[in-house]
């Protein structure tokens, strides 16, 4: 063998590995992420340890994974290969906790599970709610005169700095009046889109004002009639006077506030029609947007947001209502999907 055939074949010896690098690199970054497992599961996040323990607490199989300080629980829970986290309240946890999730299992489907402040006036402490779409309408632009905003040049544009304003018709949404003397005076704050960046979008990204949930999971949600509690476990003694129910449909909301406003609360239900509000499922939504993973959230109203109106309130902190119908409508549901997949096989 020559010299310059033996360097032709060490040559095409190292293209081929290259290419076969190359190759294994993409293949590894088309693959879902799964840093800690790769069983595929449904995720399901909750904020509160009560609405985690009720379903960690029917989950078998079990094993524990810490990830940054985080607790991941696998199992089956009603037939379904699932991880749940307790992500702690607040937005910020809430994405922290979801992504970390989607980054270390094979995450097919995610579910918020827990309960939230109603906003709709005709829904009831006790009810689970299950949007089809979740928005973050305390994302804003604060201006300071209350005029709308011209950053930018023309009113309602705010492109210049990297925003957009939340629209509806073509219009900037209206922005919360507040309660004063004579009358209501502008606040100024006007609600804004989010910015969103995903793999089909990328690199310019794309502004929502809010994120749907899946169809799928939706149509199935409708199907279900599951026997709600009107008297919690932890007593008894206190029940509501209206029997619970499950609705699917509406808009939830999700911002950084404890909500305890009632003139807020009643410009997002006039405004934006809002069923219920809390603190993590708006961002777990967007997060699952952008990972392109379909969601659904199951919400369980505690009390009236910023109401002493509502005459059942008690029931929910003192009985645990609120929590074991969300999680009866959870465990409803991933038994249905359970037998909604085996008919497919």
């Amino acid at each position: 063998m020559s010299v310059n055939s033996s360097l032709f074949n060490k040559f095409s010896c190292a293209v081929l590995v290259l290419a076969a690098l190359f190759t294994a690199s993409v293949a590894h970054a088309d693959q879902k992420r799964c840093l800690s497992e790769c069983k595929p599961r449904i995720g399901i996040v909750s904020a509160f340890g009560a609405e985690a323990e009720l379903l960690l607490e029917q989950t078998r199989k079990k094993r524990e994974w810490r990830i940054n300080g985080n607790r991941f629980t696998t199992g089956v829970l009603r037939g379904n290969p699932v991880v749940i986290v307790l992500s702690g309240v607040s937005m910020v946890n809430a994405t922290m906790a979801t992504q970390l999730m989607l980054d270390h299992f094979r995450v097919e489907r995610l579910l918020m599970s827990g309960i939230a402040g109603g906003v709709n006036p005709a829904n009831h402490v006790g009810d689970v709610i299950v949007p089809e779409s979740w928005a973050m309408p305390m994302e804003v632009y604060w201006n300071g005169d209350g005029s709308l905003p011209a950053a930018c040049g023309n009113a309602g544009d705010v492109s210049c700095l990297g925003l957009k304003l939340a629209t509806e018709n073509g219009k900037a949404r209206p922005d919360f009046q507040v309660d004063a003397a004579g009358g209501k005076i502008s606040s100024g704050l006007f609600m804004r889109d989010s910015f969103v960046m995903t793999a089909a979008n990328a690199p310019q990204g794309e502004f929502r004002f809010e994120f749907q949930a899946d169809p799928d999971m939706l149509a199935l949600a409708r199907t279900l009639r599951p026997a709600l509690a009107t008297c919690g476990p932890k007593n008894p003694a206190l029940c509501v006077a209206i029997q619970p129910t499950l609705k699917v449909g509406g808009r939830g909301i999700s911002g950084t506030a404890f909500l305890a406003n009632a003139s807020y609360r009643t410009y997002l239900y006039e405004t934006l029609q809002a069923q219920l509000v809390d603190m993590e499922t708006a961002a777990f939504a967007q997060v699952a947007y952008a990972n392109g993973v379909p969601f659904i959230a199951f919400r369980s109203v505690s009390d009236l947001a910023g109401g002493n109106d509502f005459k059942d309130v008690g029931a929910f902190f003192g009985s645990g209502l609120a929590e074991t119908n969300e999680a009866s409508v959870t465990l409803a549901f991933l038994e249905a999907w359970k037998q909604a997949q085996l008919k497919k096989k």
